[in-house]
């Protein structure tokens, strides 16, 4: 379990509690909130910890041995990447936040892991690398994303093993029409770009359906989220971006649909909860309980509402596109340029509207190049957060 104290990880810790007769965490990665991870370890008793910060290290080993437990423990990007190809763990859940994430996954997927991929920012900074890891690797992908756990769900399963990572394969693509992912719109759907200028951190990081952490909430707000998820889909079912959609759903009940070239929808839909996605990954192609309710159409409402995103309030959206469409470095200078916007919102240091500006003036400065190994776009990653970084340090301070 990489990313064991954030949103995801107390989700997939939590499925897991509910079936000791068939899985078990025996790896539990964190960043450097040691307290949590001791908490985490006293209850699920794995047999690794580790903090990504080495700083950390003696505090996570004393807490253990002082909580009596046999687990042991280890500090060090290079541990995390050890243990997810290590035969203590048959499936991986990457849920490491940003481009952190990256090594670990494609550790997993190279050894052949079944990977529940959660880290959104390892397929838009190195999509191609990663799918091509997991078919070389043997590993099984599933997607934890809402939207992507749903069309995984709508399309036929697929056998790993075939060198497709149990997703779908040509014959099957060219049985699509086009992927439809929803959005909630996040919390200020409706409003205009002008409306935009005085938005404040706790206004950004409330979303109206979902509990996440306070940088994938600010994506939600700027519809960034949808942005890399639209680079996702791409990656993980094959289809270019003219035939990915995407549509405002506020009530987060339809979590996205397939439209087939017969002209059938499929959808998938249910309560907006991390808990079902990450039950079918664990357990895919069988079905286990995973805490979350059945869905009463009639309680929530009754009705399910659509619209298209307002791309001129939120232009985050339509810069994924761009990227998506130029390829090459563009997305993972995208993903680094949107990183760093993000923090220094979240630091207070530039203002909401900043962060599309930021990403577009990158993506400007920028331009794409092929990227053939990921040594290029780890170069393409920093001269992107160097950019920003630069920019971030010559604004005023928002009022």
């Amino acid at each position: 379990m990489l990313g064991a104290t954030g949103s995801i990880g107390t989700s997939a810790l939590d499925v897991i509690g509910r079936h000791p007769d068939r899985l078990r965490a025996t790896v539990l990665a964190a960043g450097c909130n040691v307290e949590a991870l001791l908490s985490l370890c006293r209850r699920h008793r794995p047999l690794h910890a580790v903090v990504a910060d080495e700083d950390c290290f003696e505090a996570l080993r004393d807490g253990l041995r002082e909580a009596g437990l046999d687990t042991r423990a280890h500090a060090g990007a290079g541990a995390i990447e050890e243990l997810a190809a290590s035969g203590e763990c048959d499936t991986v859940v990457a849920a490491i936040v940003g481009a952190a994430g990256l090594p670990s996954t494609l550790a997993a997927a190279r050894s052949g892991k079944r990977l529940l991929l959660a880290n959104k920012e390892s397929l838009v900074l190195a999509g191609e690398l990663l799918m091509a890891a997991a078919r070389e690797g043997g590993a099984t992908v599933i997607p934890i994303d809402s939207e992507h756990n749903a069309i995984f769900q709508c399309l036929p399963p697929q056998p790993a093993g075939n060198g497709n990572a149990g997703l779908p394969d040509e014959a099957m693509r060219a049985q699509v029409a086009r992927l439809v992912l929803t959005a909630s719109g996040g919390p200020f759907r409706g409003r205009n770009r002008d409306s935009l200028r005085q938005v404040t951190v706790e206004q950004a990081v409330d979303h109206p359906n979902w509990s996440m952490g306070p940088k994938i909430s600010v994506d939600s707000a700027t519809l960034m989220n949808k942005g890399l998820e639209v680079i996702e889909a791409h990656h993980l079912f094959g289809l270019p971006g003219s035939r990915i959609d995407v549509l405002v759903h506020p009530q987060s009940l339809v979590h996205s649909m397939v439209e087939f070239v017969d002209g059938s929808t499929m959808a998938q839909l249910g309560l907006p909860d991390m808990r079902t996605a990450l039950a079918v990954g664990f357990a895919w192609p069988d079905r286990i309980g995973s805490g979350v309710g059945g869905l009463d159409l009639l309680a929530c409402g009754g009705r399910l509402d659509f619209e298209p995103p307002d791309t001129a309030a939120f232009p985050c959206l339509a810069l994924a596109f761009r990227a998506l469409e130029a390829g090459g470095t563009a997305p993972a200078v995208l993903n680094a340029a949107n990183e760093v916007a993000v923090s220094a919102f979240l630091q207070r240091r530039v203002g909401f509207l900043s962060i599309a500006a930021l990403v577009e003036e990158t993506l400007a400065a920028l331009p794409a190049t092929a990227a053939g190994s990921l040594e290029v776009l780890r170069e393409a990653d920093a001269a992107a957060r160097r950019h920003v970084g630069a920019l971030v340090a010559d604004a005023p301070v928002p009022a």
